[in-house]
């Protein structure tokens, strides 16, 4: 059960506003878990509201983040997730027919935040469950560069509630959620959900595969987000990502991940990768 539950707490994918951890699992009282991680996305394909895939300028978006949880009691955790520095970058684009060329821009600053509370409902039974309430607090930059086109944040206070069910069978384990995200500024609420199955090898390697999606009312009319935003309003997607940690010692190691989109719309098409330390307390 003890590698297991450290599996589960190292397993944080992250897209801007997105974060999936911890399982339906709470932090016992006094202890904790922490992750310093670097994710960045290089892009020149998009998916179009209708899905399909079209060629951009290549942009990028480099996000380096903490990520904690608490044990305020054996049943209720507290979250944070910090990006405390976000690069976005546009590239210079270069025309053969002697047109000017179009030139690149980039701006440098911190990103939404997501502060949070999960409670454990059911914490003994051979399934345990968790509901949580995250807060998005829109600190990033919405009109950013000289072009005021880039972004690191989407500008909007939303709230996140959650319900987490997991299981764990010898090393295996497995988790699913849902959740409802209540979004202001007019944006468009969603639905979320996830799934991930892992297993622990020898106490040291871990090994997991994670579903995570987002799926839009359609009942908001902002226009935030420029056309190649992963902030945009009404972004669709199903991310597949498989991880892999290394256990340096019991309480601290590293892990690296790739996420891909199965499916999305108004979001860009091409990996994210991810690496991490993290420890726990």
């Amino acid at each position: 059960m003890k590698s297991i539950r450290i599996f589960l707490l190292i397993s944080v994918f992250v897209i801007p506003s997105v974060v999936l951890a911890g399982g339906g699992w709470t932090q016992p009282l006094k202890s904790g878990y922490f992750k310093l991680g670097q994710n960045f996305i290089i892009a020149n394909r998009f998916y179009q509201p209708d899905g399909e895939i079209v060629d951009i300028t290549t942009v990028g978006l480099y996000t380096t983040s903490a990520y904690l949880e608490y044990g305020f009691t054996d049943r209720l955790t507290g979250t944070l997730y910090f990006p405390f520095f976000v690069r976005s970058t546009l590239n210079e684009v270069e025309y053969t027919s002697g047109r000017p060329s179009d030139p690149g821009d980039a701006v440098n600053s911190i990103g939404d935040t997501d502060i949070g509370l999960k409670y454990g409902l059911l914490q003994n039974g051979p399934v345990v469950l968790a509901v949580g309430l995250t807060l998005g607090l829109p600190l990033g930059e919405t009109e950013g560069g000289e072009t005021g086109l880039l972004q690191t944040g989407d500008g909007e206070f939303n709230q996140l509630l959650t319900l987490e069910a997991s299981r764990s069978l010898g090393n295996f384990y497995a988790t699913a959620l849902v959740g409802f995200n209540n979004r202001t500024r007019d944006f468009s609420d969603e639905f979320r959900y996830g799934l991930e199955i892992g297993r622990s090898w020898n106490n040291r390697w871990i090994t997991q595969l994670r579903f995570y999606g987002v799926a839009s009312f359609m009942n908001g009319n902002a226009e935030g987000g420029g056309g190649n935003s992963i902030f945009a309003n009404n972004l669709e997607f199903l991310a597949i990502t498989p991880e892999v940690a290394y256990n340096i010692r019991d309480n601290f190691g590293v892990t690296i991940n790739a996420g891909f989109a199965a499916f999305g719309r108004r979001i860009l098409a091409n990996p994210n990768y991810g690496v991490g330390l993290f420890y726990t307390f």
